[in-house]
């Protein structure tokens, strides 16, 4: 036996609209999975940002909103260079729309993936362009240990961001099922 289906105007609405979505945009923002070619592996760009409605210190990729007028691709390469200062360059297309919490709110993105060449001088020693109201460090971790240091600075007392621990568990299913 099965249930119907809703009915979406029996529905309660408890959020607005969105206020961070450009009026000819079908995304409010954009993660940026930045891996820094290494000789010794690849390594993800990440950052730590104190988030006060969880009142911790955040492990995140880099994200930000896109403005108006701007598509994913140029948005993430955009805000990787303000966030972490890295010069990347597109790695392929951009993902499928990615809903944060569709259970509460509308927010959206789409995950870009964006290669840094580390022999650029710009990448050498990189400089974010923050604005006077963020507060980031920038570090990267090497891609196959991901899964475990997540582990371990939720111990610390860091928070992990929902991207950062999805693609770590999706780097372990890869291993353990070898695929």
């Amino acid at each position: 036996m099965s249930n119907p289906a809703p009915n979406p105007s029996d529905a309660k609405v408890t959020s607005t609209g969105p206020l961070t979505r450009p009026a000819a945009s079908e995304i409010d923002g954009v993660g940026i999975i930045a891996i820094l070619s290494k000789s010794s592996g690849p390594e993800i760009v990440l950052q730590k940002q104190f988030r006060p409605p969880i009142n911790k210190v955040v492990i995140e990729i880099p994200a930000g909103l896109v403005d108006a007028g701007e598509s994913a691709a140029e948005s993430a390469v955009r805000e990787l260079k303000e966030e972490t200062g890295y010069v990347g360059t597109l790695a392929e297309d951009v993902g499928v729309v990615m809903f944060n919490d569709p259970g509460f709110c509308n927010t959206n993105l789409n995950l870009v993936h964006v290669t840094v060449n580390m022999s650029l001088p710009a990448n050498q020693a990189p400089k974010p362009q923050l604005e006077e109201s963020e507060f980031i460090e920038v570090f990267s971790t090497p891609l196959r240990e991901l899964y475990g240091q997540c582990k371990r600075w939720e111990r610390e007392g860091y928070a992990i961001d929902a991207r950062v621990g999805t693609l770590a568990e999706g780097i372990e299913v890869a291993r353990r099922w070898k695929l």
